[in-house]
């Protein structure tokens, strides 16, 4: 049932893409579109910067349609977007996608460039309520979530700060700067004013 209610999910994406499909001149590439079927991946490991980091918790960049519907079989209730709604390879219809295919979707934008404590609060209390579930936590290439995640994970759950990092954040964290580095300095009493 879910395979077709994928196929048709694509058909109707890709239907629309057609539809909104700019002409490109002969200095542009065209990015990737996640609508497309030829984009399905076999498991969620194929999602970019893909990383568990507990058995309930997996990170990673964005998933195209068939990667969220592996999300989905891996046994993920909860789909929570970091993104910006206008971010690369984002799917328009990733709340409506995730609900079809049995999952909770919550978005909270992000950009890149502003990062608060508001938004990491409520990162924190979305990441309370779905406790003991399993979710996939998503943005662009997998660096906001990998920022937050670490913030939860060493402050909420109590982690070490080796288990509460992805091997993104371990690449970026020397190269890291502002408004990140305040990001990764927040303690909880920052986050819960």
């Amino acid at each position: 049932m879910r395979s077709i209610l994928l196929a048709g999910l694509l058909l109707v994406g890709m239907a629309h893409a057609d539809d909104t499909q700019e002409q490109l001149t002969d200095g542009e590439a065209a990015a990737p579109d996640p609508l497309v079927a030829e984009e399905v991946s076999t498991t969620v490991e194929d999602i970019l910067n893909f990383h568990e980091m507990t058995d309930n918790i997996a990170i990673g960049g964005q998933p195209t349609v068939g990667q969220l519907a592996q999300v989905a079989d891996a046994g993920y209730s909860v789909v929570v977007n970091l993104a910006m709604h206008d971010s690369d390879n984002a799917i328009p219809e990733e709340g409506s996608v995730t609900a079809s295919l049995g999952m909770s979707y919550i978005h909270i934008p992000v950009p890149s460039d502003a990062p608060t404590s508001k938004h990491v609060r409520k990162f924190f209390n979305l990441m309370d309520a779905f406790e003991g579930e399993k979710v996939f936590v998503h943005c662009t290439v997998s660096g906001r979530v990998s920022a937050f995640i670490n913030r939860y994970m060493m402050l909420r759950m109590g982690a070490s700060a080796e288990q509460a990092t992805s091997p993104l954040l371990q690449r970026w964290l020397p190269a890291m700067e502002e408004p990140w580095t305040s990001i990764m300095n927040l303690e909880l009493g920052d986050i819960e004013q």
